[in-house]
C-alpha cells in the first residue's frame, strides 16, 4: 500500500510540475503558472 501512494505521489508530482504541454509552448505547468501571475502583476503596476 505504501508503495502504491508514494508511486502515486510521485506521479502526481511529474503531471502537474514537469510535463510539458504542447499547447502552452511545451513548458511546465508550473512554469506557466508563475509567468501568468508575473504579467497580471506586471499589468495591474501599469494600471
Amino acid at each position: 500500500m505504501r508503495a502504491v501512494e508514494w508511486e502515486t505521489l510521485k506521479w502526481v508530482n511529474w503531471y502537474n510540475n514537469r510535463r510539458l504541454l504542447g499547447p502552452i509552448g511545451y513548458i511546465p505547468p508550473a512554469e506557466a503558472e508563475k509567468a501568468f501571475y508575473a504579467n497580471l502583476n506586471t499589468l495591474d503596476m501599469v494600471a
